[in-house]
């Protein structure tokens, strides 16, 4: 392949060797230098293309870093790839040729994750990347804030800086690292900027501080931190270990830049005279003090009168004739502002609207102001208002993420909105915005630290932070008001949230450039956030901090000033928690029957596939009909229902269709299909059968089936069982009154639930006991000694027809036995392990299955005890056997015990009992009954 010179111009080919460049010494004109080349004894083949690459290598924490430029995007004013292990940010940076007028920066940050990176295809309609998500957005944010500041001033020429991820390995979050990429790329262009810049990670796992963790490690010129209620203390310990080790960043840029970087190149500034700036001064300075010093004044009416002193400086002006002031009249109207503000604040003491300091501004806080909703919050501080709406969803409501890194759902979603007429402002609404995302994003951060876990929580939550009236701080804002509705919609935070937004005003020497006074201001104005030199976001419980963002405008604020303003930020905190807590202390109980409901359901796969239907149609029908939403993941059902008498329906139409999952104990509406002369058969929704023997139809003798029931009616009818076949034993007379009983001796009424678990429903701390997941001692289960099961979780009974019993029961006879011997145990053994819908264990914090039968009555466990010796075995183990067993684990709720034979038993630990115990020690136990999968549970008899 000839070369692209030679293709250009046939006749450099004939050009004698010692007038080309590399003879007379120069180096390939890249990354905009010409220099001299060193010697090469081995010069290139005839149509080799030559990159000349510069790199740099140094370690921070204990992470290699690669810098490399001159390979890629040469054309650009800067361009440098960065390298962490097997993650790679490409960076570049552009400026715009032209010198257009402006009062701003026109700086544009774009930060982009494409699916090659990660060696996937997109998963959309056009497999192509659409519009930036979320968190490329805030990656850009993370850019732009503290690259912004560094620029000179009057530096107004469009900057734009484009970050892409080239690969990834999944351990390395490239957010930092394409920000510290950014910084290189802008030292190695000629557009002028005050760097470099070195951004860290910082995370505390254990206890203590690692640099940059990996993402499987981590479930001031800008600060990002989200915690889970860090002291502030360990919060400034962390800062000030995350200085010195971001300064390591910047030698090796400054060495790059030294070797491959271009000459600045000397842009326009546009700045403002010291004559048209004296001038504006003379002409509306004593107005706009006076403006400042009346804080009778509120946002717009200081607007107003601001703008009214504009004007009539500019009529001055226009009679003067004076186009070169005209033409900075806003920049010059605005310095003096900020020069009046500043001294104010500083010599003085006091605010604009004529608060001290550390004063936070009048607050108002409403929960439930939307009863309707299922979580609502209204919050004032001064002039900002935020409308917070909570909304409930299942597993499946929960958001999609496509990035790089990070987990692939989200179920904790915080959406802000900012509209136009929040700021008395004419405006269109358009997609995602960088501003909503990140105040969002923020707020979002404070709250998830106290979000229950998602084992003990497995719902989707949406937080709408609406802003109603904007004059500072409202991502604060929106934290004290989202916390607020989440406790109204009855979700069980730990504490209450509430976030302050501080300010800085400071004065600095001009020949220095250090800062010599300084105020710290707490609850900023919009207006002080403008004028002054930092927004510094802090939120947090009473324990400490939840999530920062920091944000500057001078080049670089001392740490011990940032760290200062930590202090001011939990006193102002703590006021407004006061105010909070006032209002709404504890989430609210799920006792209101138009409160929404949430429950989730165990079944089969088989089962679920028989909800959803071909295509979903079974479930959207379930979904049309009862008003309640069904979301399906791997044997889970949940329903999501706007109140009791939604879901109810929404039980009942689910019940008919699959049927319902028997229990012992539970009573059950069934009908009569057929009469036996041994007893009659019961059919349930789903076309579930049972039997009800005739000597279970009455207390009294029953002589004829017929003459109690027919065929065709209505029951309520108690499962008491199964025979040594596995047939569905009912009892009529087990739901009535003996002749001469009370009500109140009877068996404890009330339908069982007809599901096989007891849905979840999501309520409030204070309707939670602490020990629900504990398996209840025997004696509590077993009431006047009838067949009871634990309503928490019982397993399946098998299902037979009609015609399958009456063949087995020709066969063999039908048992009348009430007592449920050995055998039945055995039996139900062989059954479940047949049946294919049995319920899973949802303990996620204990060994052992929630799940235990008690099939036996009080009577026949004290007949049944025996001792068993060695060697034992599960043909030979039966209720009330006692046995010696070793401690073989110790876990957190109870014991595993080995009996010996190879057989593993359990021993749940009891309330207010004994906890101590150390391996290998040997137990006097009693087998009390088996959980769903057959292992034996025991409970203690004596220890040695």
């Amino acid at each position: 392949m000839s070369s692209l010179a030679s293709r250009a111009n046939p006749l450099l080919n004939s050009l004698p060797h010692f007038l080309t460049w590399r003879a007379l010494g120069f180096r390939t004109i890249c990354s905009g230098r010409l220099g001299f080349a060193p010697s090469d004894p081995d010069p290139p083949h005839a149509g080799t293309k030559v990159l000349e690459t510069f790199k740099e290598e140094f370690e921070i924490g204990s992470r290699l870093i690669t810098l490399e430029t001159g390979k890629i995007a040469r054309f650009a004013n800067g361009s440098v790839v960065l390298g962490m292990e097997g993650t790679k940010v490409l960076a570049t940076v552009t400026a715009a040729k032209g010198d257009s007028v402006r009062d701003f920066l026109p700086l544009t940050v774009d930060y982009q994750e494409k699916q090659f990176a990660r060696c996937v295809i997109p998963n959309t309609f056009m497999r192509r990347e659409g519009s930036p998500k979320e968190r490329e957005l805030l990656c850009g944010r993370i850019i732009d804030r503290p690259i912004r500041p560094l620029f000179p001033v009057g530096f107004y020429h469009e900057v734009q800086v484009m970050a892409s991820v080239l690969s990834s390995d999944g351990k390395q979050d490239p957010d930092v690292m394409a920000a510290n990429a950014t910084s290189v790329a802008l030292m190695l262009s000629d557009i002028p900027w005050g760097g470099p810049i070195g951004v860290i990670r910082i995370g505390r796992i254990c206890g203590q501080f690692i640099v940059n963790p990996t993402m499987d490690e981590d479930k001031t010129l800008m600060i990002d931190v989200q915690a889970r209620e860090i002291l502030e203390k360990d919060l400034e310990a962390g800062l000030r270990l995350a200085h010195p080790e971001a300064v390591k960043y910047l030698e090796p840029q400054i060495r790059l830049a030294a070797r491959a970087g271009k000459n600045k190149k000397d842009y326009k500034l546009s700045m403002v005279s010291e004559k048209t700036l004296e001038e504006v001064r003379n002409l509306a300075e004593t107005q706009i003090e006076s403006v400042f010093t009346d804080s009778s004044y509120g946002k717009f009416e200081r607007g107003e009168a601001l703008d009214n002193i504009t004007q009539d400086v500019r009529r001055k002006l226009e009679e003067d004739c004076d186009e070169e002031s005209l033409n900075v009249l806003p920049k010059a109207i605005d310095t003096v502002r900020k020069q009046v503000v500043r001294r104010r604040i500083i010599s003085e003491g006091f605010r604009v609207d004529g608060r001290r300091l550390d004063e936070v501004r009048p607050l108002y806080c409403e929960a439930g102001n939307l009863p309707l909703l299922h979580g609502s919050s209204l919050f004032s501080r001064g002039d900002t208002q935020v409308l917070c709406a909570v909304t409930l969803g299942g597993p499946g409501d929960a958001q999609r993420m496509e990035s790089l890194v990070g987990p692939p759902t989200k179920r904790f979603m915080l959406h802000y909105s900012f509209p136009p007429f929040s700021i008395n402002e004419v405006g269109k609404r358009v997609g995602l915005n960088r501003r909503e995302v990140g105040h969002g994003t923020l707020a979002e951060k404070a709250l998830l630290a106290v979000l229950p876990p998602e084992d003990d929580f497995p719902y989707t939550v949406r937080v709408n932070s609406e802003v109603m009236a904007s004059d500072g701080s409202t991502s604060m804002a929106t934290v004290c008001g989202g916390s607020m509705a989440l406790m109204d919609a009855g979700i069980p935070l730990q504490e209450h949230v509430a976030g302050v937004s501080v300010g800085l005003v400071s004065e600095v020497d001009p020949s220095t450039g250090e800062i010599k006074d300084y105020r710290i201001l707490t609850d900023i104005l919009g207006l002080e956030d403008h004028l002054g030199d930092m927004d510094f976001k802090i939120a947090g419980t009473r324990n400490g901090v939840t999530a920062i963002q920091l944000d500057i405008k001078p080049a670089g604020i001392p740490l011990d000033i940032i760290c200062e303003c930590l202090e001011h930020a939990r006193k102002g905190r703590h006021q407004i928690l006061d105010h909070m807590e006032r209002e709404i202390s504890a989430p609210r109980t799920q006792d209101d029957r138009n409160r929404p409901r949430i429950a989730t359901l165990k079944f089969s796969n088989d089962v679920l596939r028989q909800l959803i239907g071909p295509l979903g149609a079974v479930k959207t029908k379930i979904e049309e009909e009862t008003g309640a939403r069904l979301s399906v993941s791997d044997g889970t059902l949940t329903i999501i229902a706007k109140n009791q008498i939604v879901m109810e329906k929404a039980q009942e139409k689910i019940d008919f269709m699959v049927g319902r999952e028997i229990e012992i104990g539970g009573v059950y509406k069934g009908i009569v299909t057929s009469i036996k002369e041994y007893g009659a058969f019961i059919e349930f929704n789903g076309g579930q059968q049972g039997l009800l023997h005739i000597s279970e139809l009455s207390h009294e003798p029953v002589s004829k089936v017929s003459d109690v029931v027919s065929v065709g009616q209505q029951l309520s009818l108690m499962c008491i069982g199964r025979d040594v076949r596995g047939n569905i034993k009912l009892s009529l007379k087990a739901t009535l009154l003996q002749p001469g009983q009370s009500k109140t001796n009877n068996v404890a009424e009330g339908p069982v639930p007809a599901m096989n678990e007891t849905p979840k429903v999501w309520a409030s701390v204070e309707s939670v006991s602490n020990e629900q997941d504990e398996v209840k001692p025997m004696a509590e289960l077993l009431v006047n000694r009838r067949v009871v099961s634990s309503t928490s979780s019982s397993p399946a009974l098998l299902i037979r027809s009609v015609e399958e019993c009456d063949e087995e029961e020709k066969s063999a006879g039908l048992s009348e036995d009430s007592n449920i011997t050995s055998k039945t145990s055995q039996a139900s053994k062989r059954n479940r392990k047949s049946k294919t819908n049995l319920p899973k264990n949802d303990d996620s914090h204990s060994p052992f299955p929630s799940s235990v039968i008690f099939s036996h009555t009080e009577d026949s466990l004290n007949n049944n005890e025996a001792e068993v010796e060695a060697p034992i075995s599960a043909k030979n183990l039966k209720l009330g056997t006692k046995v010696t067993a070793k401690i073989y684990q110790i876990r957190r709720h109870g014991l595993v015990l080995d009996l010996g034979g190879g057989v593993r038993a359990m021993y749940r630990f009891e309330t207010n009992g004994k906890r101590e115990f150390e391996l290998g020690n040997e137990l006097r136990v009693k087998c009390t009954s088996f959980s769903s999968k057959g292992v034996p549970i025991m409970s203690l008899v004596d220890a040695y």
